[in-house]
């Protein structure tokens, strides 16, 4: 496990992939650790030709906890990725965020243009807003209801965990609960800090509106997001992509929130390998 610093704040990260792999920065979601991008997914990724860093994002996993340090937003959270990117010695990478992830990946579109050659924005939204994000309001009280209900130990908030998959996820494909129970287990392990999740969602509260930002974007953006998202409706999609200059929008039928199922992941890294000029075939061992 690998550092970096910014100012009181240590951002915790790993790489995977050779060297001579094109950069690409993972930006995990709210409530979610590195370790949450599946295994098969990051190495499906290095076999396109990349090199992949993901990283915690401060008040989750091994990284900084912030209840000693002022409020924060989601520029303060860009430049956590920023440093990052210099702790790594890139001058720059490919970005690719989930949910809050997405939205930390745009304002490092805006704020750090020179640091990120293409932007992927996935499952997100320009704002923190009900209006825009246009959740379903059954589902949301039922998420919210599941949060208050969790118990405080292990095997409770592991089995909170597949509660919330199920909601928000996607019902037409099969929910893999065991990988769900075990990836939540080991975070919990690693750190379990509800308050840290509130503060990152406070964060995005306090970022405001980004649309007009996001006019000035300028490097290549791939908007991703499922038609069944409930909590990001697929009009945060929308509206993001439309913000953007040139933004290519990709939807996928009864998908929801999150990472797309992994039998879909072959269309995404076709769309993510078109959006950073990799080939859209994987590397054989042969370099071929």
């Amino acid at each position: 496990m690998l550092t970096a610093r910014n100012g009181d704040v240590v951002i915790a990260y790993q790489t995977i992939g050779p060297p001579t792999g094109v950069p690409l920065l993972l930006i995990c979601g709210n409530a979610t650790q590195m370790i949450h991008w599946p295994g098969d997914f990051l190495a499906t990724l290095v076999e396109r030709g990349f090199q992949v860093t993901r990283f915690d994002n401060r008040d989750s996993g091994h990284s900084t906890h912030c209840a000693h340090l002022p409020p924060y937003d989601l520029r303060d959270m860009a430049s956590d990725a920023v440093e990052v990117l210099v702790a790594l010695g890139w001058d720059s990478a490919h970005v690719l965020g989930i949910s809050l992830g997405g939205m930390i990946g745009q304002v490092m579109a805006v704020d750090h243009p020179d640091r990120v050659r293409s932007l992927t924005s996935m499952a997100s939204a320009p704002a923190w807003s009900l209006l825009v994000s246009r959740p379903r309001l059954r589902t949301l009280i039922k998420i919210i209801g599941t949060v208050r209900r969790a118990g405080e130990d292990r095997e409770a908030v592991a089995e909170q965990s597949v509660q919330l998959f199920r909601l928000m996820g996607s019902a037409a494909y099969p929910l893999d609960e065991e990988w769900v129970r075990d990836v939540s287990r080991r975070a919990y392990d690693i750190a379990y800090d509800p308050a840290g999740d509130q503060r990152q969602q406070a964060a995005c509260k306090a970022s405001g509106d980004r649309r007009p930002e996001l006019t000035h974007v300028r490097v290549p953006t791939l908007i991703v997001h499922g038609e069944d998202d409930p909590l990001q409706s697929v009009r945060a999609g929308r509206a993001t992509a439309q913000a953007i200059p040139g933004a290519r929008l990709v939807t996928f039928p009864e998908v929801g929130h999150g990472l797309v199922p992994a039998e879909l992941w072959p269309r995404l890294l076709d769309e993510l390998c078109a959006i950073t000029g990799q080939p859209t075939r994987p590397r054989r061992p042969n370099g071929r």
